[in-house]
């Protein structure tokens, strides 16, 4: 089981951060990867963190996302700085069962096996 957290109102420039609580399976095993959907849009990669190899993001969002996983605390974290209007989105984190496919797939939520409630992140003008 998986649970967003942490969205909510911000003016564009600001800050937050999110964090995905996760139960019921060992976290280090996994690949978590953050999405998000806007209203009208599809459903898209932001970022994916693997057991192997650096991070991965969406060019839309690198060098102002970071995304970071604490095991002890069984919690993967996406630290959304200069947030822009374009941001506005439900954000939802997903687990997949790492392997090497997922460098090159981590966007594709097929690829996801267990999914969050989402969190909306709404980023004002």
């Amino acid at each position: 089981q998986l649970q967003a957290s942490g969205g909510g109102l911000v003016q564009a420039g600001g800050s937050l951060r999110l964090s995905c609580s996760v139960s019921g399976f060992t976290l280090d095993q996994y690949a978590i990867g953050w999405f998000r959907q806007a209203p009208g849009k599809e459903r898209e990669g932001v970022s994916c963190i693997r057991k192997y190899g650096g991070p991965t993001y969406a060019e839309s969002v690198k060098g102002r996302f970071t995304i970071s996983r604490a095991n002890a605390k069984d919690t993967v974290y996406l630290q959304m700085n200069d947030l822009k209007p374009e941001d506005t989105a439900v954000y939802y984190c997903a687990a997949a069962v790492d392997s090497q496919r997922l460098f090159r797939l981590w966007v594709l939520s097929r690829e996801y096996d267990y999914w969050g409630q989402g969190t909306l992140v709404t980023v004002s003008s």
